[in-house]
């Protein structure tokens, strides 16, 4: 059974990450959509700014000035790098035009956001014949920066990309005689943005979504946990009822096998002829008759619960009281090794109890420190007055009892366990009423005890 239970709790736990793992797989495609969604309709709503006349009049003006460059560098009187470095000047005057303007632009746009724009040269060749002549290419180093402001490549998004094919005609009279040559230029440009706090906007959009998940991942933990709590719990259900059955099984045997011989022995003539041995016959089927119905009686009583307990209280005083628990309880274990000591609170005190449940409920405690002690049993009896209450400590040299099972011991048909569950007689039920009779007197009970160190109940009830 253990081990099925094992199995159930590493299968539905495989089973929650499974769920997890796709509950975050479909999460992460929905937040990849919604960010694509975002970014698609951030392009849609600027990409027409770059179409207006105010940008083809600035892109006008930057393109014929790089041309002028590139026709220099055509003629050998500039160098590469030189070409790219006369231009910078140049765009950096029209910079502050264009970002005016695009600011403006996007304010009418009205998107509710602030983003980053920028243009940049990916590449610039001049194609001569069958030769390409790469004057600047990103491969090689940074894109350059044109207009707008400038951000790392990775935090943009592209929005476009232009390709510009030019023929320039072209007076080259470095050699002395004018010669007439064309020029055909290949420059590519992206147009980026870097929407600002766009992970903040998406996850914005995704918070019901996320909180749903959430909370269904919650609800699909909390259901697994009382499952298999539940299971864990039928189970020692199961295995208290399994024992509770064997512990009764075993205590009827005794009396039931003594029931079966007397009464066969009351069939014997011999029996029959001598009144002494039938009546010895008839004594021993009273007795074992009684205890059968003890037996009956225990499971019956000893299965109420406080509340159920109806108390017959009268005043008693604790000196005589204790005095008489004492000696009846060493008359039951006169067969055994049992040496009770007892030192009572030094002022008189009366105790309003119900005299016959609270004996009963001492007795279970005093039995207990007999059934689970050593060979000679040692019993510390000690009370004392404190705060209107009324403290009796009963202390044992006994086995002792593990903490893990210091709150299960007061349960009902709980035993400790000891190897075999016959070692030791009983039903489980004894603290367990003893418990009960104890909070029907509005009292409590708790217990000190580790392994091989004894035993200590301490009984705590008010003094009315």
């Amino acid at each position: 059974m253990k081990k099925k239970i094992n199995i159930l709790i590493i299968t539905s736990i495989l089973t929650l990450l499974a769920l997890s793992g796709i509950q975050g797989y479909l999460i992460y495609n929905t937040y990849q959509l919604k960010k694509d969604v975002f970014i698609k309709e951030t392009k849609k709503a600027v990409s027409s700014i770059d179409n207006t006349r105010e940008m083809d009049s600035i892109a006008e003006l930057w393109y014929n000035q790089l041309t002028k460059n590139l026709i220099e560098y055509r003629k050998n009187n500039l160098l590469k790098n030189e070409t790219i470095e006369r231009f910078k000047p140049f765009t950096d005057s029209l910079n502050d035009t264009f970002n005016e303007y695009y600011k403006e632009e996007i304010g009418k746009a009205n998107l509710g956001y602030e983003l980053k724009y920028k243009k940049t040269i990916k590449s610039i060749v001049i194609h001569d014949n069958d030769l390409l002549d790469t004057v600047f290419n990103a491969k090689e180093q940074n894109s350059y920066f044109l207009f707008g402001e400038d951000f790392p490549d990775q935090e943009g998004n592209v929005i476009s990309s232009g390709r510009w094919f030019t023929e320039q005609d072209i007076e080259d009279d470095s050699g002395g005689e004018i010669i007439k040559t064309q020029l055909n230029l290949e420059i590519r440009t992206v147009d980026a943005v870097s929407i600002i706090g766009w992970k903040r906007i998406v996850f914005g959009q995704m918070t019901s979504l996320f909180l749903f998940s959430v909370i269904l991942l919650l609800f699909v933990v909390v259901l697994l946990f009382y499952s298999i709590k539940t299971v864990i719990r039928q189970k020692k259900i199961a295995d208290v009822r399994n024992d509770f059955i064997n512990n009764i099984t075993h205590e009827l045997k005794t009396p039931l096998a003594t029931l079966g011989i007397a009464s066969k022995s009351l069939r014997n003539k011999e029996t029959q002829n001598s009144p002494k041995i039938f009546s010895n016959a008839l004594d021993i089927l009273d007795r074992q008759n009684n205890r059968l119905q003890k037996l009956i009686d225990q499971v019956m009583n000893n299965t109420l619960g406080s509340e159920e307990i109806v108390l017959n209280k009268e005043q008693v005083l604790d000196t005589k009281y204790f005095k008489e628990v004492v000696e009846d309880f060493k008359v039951s274990v006169k067969n055994k090794q049992v040496d009770v000591s007892m030192k009572i609170e030094f002022r008189d005190v009366n105790l309003y109890i119900d005299k016959f449940l609270f004996t009963t409920a001492l007795f279970n405690v005093l039995e207990n420190a007999v059934k689970y002690g050593k060979e000679k049993v040692e019993i510390k009896i000690r009370t004392e007055c404190k705060n209107d209450t009324y403290i009796i400590s009963i202390r044992d040299n006994g086995i002792g009892i593990s903490e893990k099972e210091h709150h299960k011991i007061f349960e009902k048909f709980y035993r400790v366990t000891t190897g075999n569950v016959h070692d030791v007689k009983g039903l489980g039920l004894g603290l367990f009423y003893t418990n009960q009779i104890i909070k029907a007197h509005q009292g409590e009970i708790n217990i000190e005890s580790k392994p091989e160190e004894g035993t200590n109940f301490k009984i705590t009830i008010p003094i009315i």
